[in-house]
């Protein structure tokens, strides 16, 4: 077998195991998720292989009373969140770090992104092996 379509393939179950583990999260957020408002109290210039990029961070108070800081899962172009913004935010009661801001960009986005990603990448593997 070749060793493209094998490794096509193990990326995309990678990223399929990735996008079903998200959405058991979002799932459990849906179902069991306490929802507050959140701040976003920076926004942190981070750099990546595509170069620079801001991540927000979002601050929020949790049913303890503790100060919880988090950044979105969702980010890249479109997915900014301005210093400042008051959000929407979903977490778990017995972990406040498993958080997500109540947007559908934000919830979704990611599940949507990764399952794509992992059927493009199983298509190719399969390709390769079928043309190879």
């Amino acid at each position: 077998m070749n060793f493209g379509a094998v490794l096509c393939a193990v990326a995309g179950l990678g990223l399929l195991v990735a996008a079903v583990r998200e959405g058991s999260v979002v799932h459990r957020l849906r179902r069991n998720g306490v929802h507050t408002w959140g701040l976003v109290v920076d926004n942190v210039r981070t750099t990546d292989r595509d170069g620079p990029k801001w991540v927000p961070v979002i601050a929020f108070t949790d049913r303890l009373g503790y100060r919880v800081e988090f950044s979105p899962r969702a980010q890249g172009t479109g997915m900014g969140l301005a210093t400042g913004r008051q959000v929407e935010v979903v977490y778990l009661a017995q972990n406040p770090q498993v958080a997500r801001v109540r947007m559908g960009r934000h919830v979704v986005g990611p599940v949507v992104f990764l399952a794509f990603g992992g059927l493009v990448f199983l298509g190719t593997g399969v390709l390769i092996a079928v043309t190879g």
